[in-house]
């Protein structure tokens, strides 16, 4: 399936079907699973064992960044 073709069953530009290939949060999430589902691109997965297997692993990496960037400064001078 081309591109045009892609953005046609969609309703929207080939501009945009570019832009979701790149990832870009300007588009909106409605055109985005409509496409997904156009292409056979499974989103959610049903396998509840995978799932927690891939949260464990996003609690893994969330662990090793910072609790936070910057310290928070309070300026109270009235």
């Amino acid at each position: 399936m081309t591109v045009e073709e892609l953005a046609e069953r969609v309703g929207a530009s080939h501009t945009t079907v570019r832009q979701i290939e790149r990832g870009s949060p300007t588009v909106g999430i409605g055109v985005c699973f409509e496409a997904a589902s156009i292409l056979g691109v499974a989103l959610f997965d049903e396998d509840h064992a995978r799932v927690r297997l891939e949260a464990r692993q996003v609690d893994s990496d969330l662990a090793l960044l910072p609790k936070a960037v910057r310290k928070r400064r309070v300026d109270d001078d009235f």
